[in-house]
């Protein structure tokens, strides 16, 4: 059997070794009694808590914590009386993200919790990669979307145009290679839509589409020829004063948002009016605001928040599919810009949007 002397030494070495851990882990850890008393701590743990020995023996409530939204006491005490585990994703003042993991210390003698460890494994990166999930399928939605959205146009201007010239007799030659050549432009057009498309998804940065310098009247003039029926069709007057001239952003994503906005202002013209339409750009504070003016039928305050959710179509006879608004405001908000709505009934829509400026 040990001496005294021989078991002081035997507890004076297990100490040694248990300091040498604390001082030497890079985990952070807290030791806190059943009463809520911090007992000890690994220097990793100054993270998270403003810490120094004079805090050994104080109050869990007493300690400073760096923690946003704490509620570390009551998960202590949680943790004393049900004897559980208890894991949660906390997030610090330098807004870093942990898992944090509070478990019961069981005494062997009498199996009662005599205090809980506190570990916390930083998640940051984790976190940021979800994310960075969640915003890829997002846009893998929206480029569902904009394919069944984008393409709609010019494949019914395809099909129209393959109808009338079935019914149409062989000697009005003009009047068929007109159709053909809107025909062409159409394959042409889809043609190029489904390029863009293919191309971000090809590039090298995984979560966003890549942004260049754009000609914001190239772009005007893409849509002008896109929706060359339409305009055509409706005696639509397009005008455009372009005070910012140039603007960083995602080509095919720049042309969508105007696209729909300056299609929906052809769809929902107003019955006694020609459609005037004009595309302007001013640049505000830090933003470039791309404007979107029509004298349609406007819309009533109450659908003004509704029109940008998915599926949502303003009451009337006009043909689409009620995802338009939505994959505008969606660019926008991805992009961290903002879209705003001014409009009256029968008195036309100022749509806005404000992208970040470099």
């Amino acid at each position: 059997m040990p001496t005294k002397n021989q078991q002081i030494e035997q507890l004076t070495a297990l100490n040694n070794e248990l300091e040498n851990y604390f001082r030497n882990t890079i985990i952070p850890q807290l030791f806190v009694d059943a009463d809520l008393k911090l007992r000890k701590f690994t220097p990793p743990a100054m993270k998270q808590f403003n810490l120094s020995e004079n805090d050994i023996g104080k109050s869990m409530h007493d300690i400073k914590e760096n923690i946003r939204y704490n509620t570390i006491s009551d998960n202590i005490q949680q943790v004393i009386s049900s004897n559980k585990i208890l894991e949660r994703e906390i997030q610090t003042t330098d807004f870093r993200w942990y898992q944090m993991n509070i478990i019961p210390y069981i005494t062997i003698q009498d199996n009662k919790t005599n205090g809980v460890i506190i570990t916390f494994v930083e998640i940051t990166q984790r976190v940021k990669d979800l994310k960075e999930l969640e915003k890829v399928i997002t846009d893998h939605e929206i480029l569902l979307d904009t394919i069944s959205h984008d393409i709609k146009t010019p494949l019914t201007s395809l099909v129209l145009a393959f109808k009338v010239i079935k019914n149409m007799p062989p000697e009005n030659v003009a009047d068929i290679q007109n159709l053909l050549q809107i025909q062409e432009q159409s394959v042409l057009k889809m043609q190029s839509l489904i390029q863009e498309l293919t191309d971000t998804r090809e590039q090298e940065h995984k979560y966003q589409a890549e942004e260049e310098l754009l000609d914001v009247e190239n772009i005007v003039n893409d849509v002008r020829l896109t929706l060359n029926g339409s305009i055509a069709q409706s005696g639509a007057v397009i005008n455009s004063e372009l005070n910012v001239p140039k603007v960083t952003f995602s080509r095919h994503k720049l042309r969508s948002i105007i696209y729909n906005l300056v299609s929906n202002a052809i769809k929902y013209k107003s019955p006694h009016r020609t459609p005037e339409i004009l595309i302007k750009t001013e640049r505000e504070n830090n933003c470039v605001v791309i404007s979107v003016k029509d004298n349609g039928i406007g819309i009533g305050e109450t659908e003004k928040e509704a029109v940008f959710s998915k599926y949502f179509r303003i009451k009337g006879n006009v043909e689409g599919s009620g995802i338009g608004l939505y994959l505008v405001q969606q660019h926008v908000k991805y992009a961290g810009g903002k879209i705003i709505l001014e409009s009256e009934p029968d008195k036309g829509s100022t749509f806005k949007v404000y992208l970040r400026a470099e």
